[in-house]
Formats: structure tokens, sequence, C-alpha cells
């Protein structure tokens, strides 16, 4: 099973107060940085959303990374997952693992335990203490739909039109609930 990252990385952070994605973590480098290596680390191709304009090297991240432009990012992570998506058009892979840039901490093993359990047919959360986090992966049969998405709702749309594809992985890491809204989440 081929398993593309797709990095969401064109939103405003208005709660952050200045561009999170280039907050620094303790190793120096940036919270997208560090959230693009973390997936580079486990998957084969990981494209970043970013909005129009920007560039990868803006935010110090990795070669080999594939920049996805979202022209319509202010208006939502919906018009920016429809930008990854569409860019997905020509791809082999089975599966799309949806990242957002600003969850540096998700364990590489549970990065490779969900790309395992994925199919190109489901729609795969993983669950820590019962509760539903980050990555979700997408199979390859509801891309279509995906690349529709506009607003600030993410694929929540796609998700409950598709309540018989959903399936979920227990996992043991915190991390896939730990983002960055504030300044004070960095140092947690």
């Amino acid at each position: 099973m081929t398993v593309v990252a797709l990095v969401l990385a064109a939103g405003q952070g208005s709660r952050f107060g200045a561009d999170k994605r280039r907050a620094t973590l303790p190793d120096g480098r940036s919270l997208l940085a560090h959230s693009v290596e973390r997936a580079q680390a486990v998957f084969d191709e990981v494209r970043v959303v970013l909005r129009d304009g920007e560039r990868a090297e803006d935010f110090g991240l990795p070669a080999g990374c594939r920049v996805i432009h979202s022209p319509q990012a202010a208006f939502g992570m919906g018009h920016s997952l429809a930008a990854g998506a569409a860019s997905l058009i020509n791809s082999q892979a089975q599966a799309v693992a949806v990242l957002l840039g600003d969850m540096p901490w998700i364990a590489a093993q549970t990065l490779r335990a969900l790309s395992e359990a994925a199919s190109a047919s489901s729609i795969l959360f993983p669950i820590f203490e019962g509760q539903r986090g980050h990555p979700v992966l997408f199979g390859r049969e509801v891309w279509p739909a995906l690349t529709q998405l506009t607003g600030d709702e993410g694929a929540r749309t796609v998700v409950q039109a598709n309540r018989d594809r959903c399936v979920t992985l227990t996992v043991t890491d915190s991390g896939i609930l730990r983002d960055v809204d504030t300044p004070a989440a960095l140092s947690i």
C-alpha cells in the first residue's frame, strides 16, 4: 500500500498571534519544518500545502517535499485540502495521510502503523484514550470528494457522507491530539 502525506500549512493561525509555522521549537527548527521532517521519515512522498506565493525555503522545509499552493487558503481549510487533493490526480498512491502543519509530536511509529492499516476504500482515524486525532488517512476512492471541499470545516462533510468507510486504529501516542494554537503550547 502506497500512502502519500499531505501536510496542510496554509492556514492563518490567528489564535497564535503571529505566523506559527515559523515559530521555533527547542531544537531551532521551525514548527512546520519539524512536522514535515516527521512525515518524510515515514512517507516516500510528502506534499505541503502553502498559501499562494510561499516557497519551501521560506520555512526551512527539507528538500524533497513538493509545495502545493492553495489560492483560496484564506477562505478556510477546506480550500487547502481541496487544492492538495487535486494535486494527487496523477499519484499512484492508494491513500493520503492528511497531516496538520502544527502537529510536530506525532510519533513515526504511529504514522507507520496508520500507513499499514490504510486502504483505498477507507477513511482511517487514529484514536488515543477514546479521542479521535490526526492524521486522517483517506483512501483513493474518496479523493474526488476531497477536491470539492470549501469553507473551514476541513473534510467533515466527506467523513459524514462516508461513515460506512470510517475505521479507527487505537494508538498509544498522545501526539495525535497535540497541536499548537498558542505560543505556550510550544513549551509543553
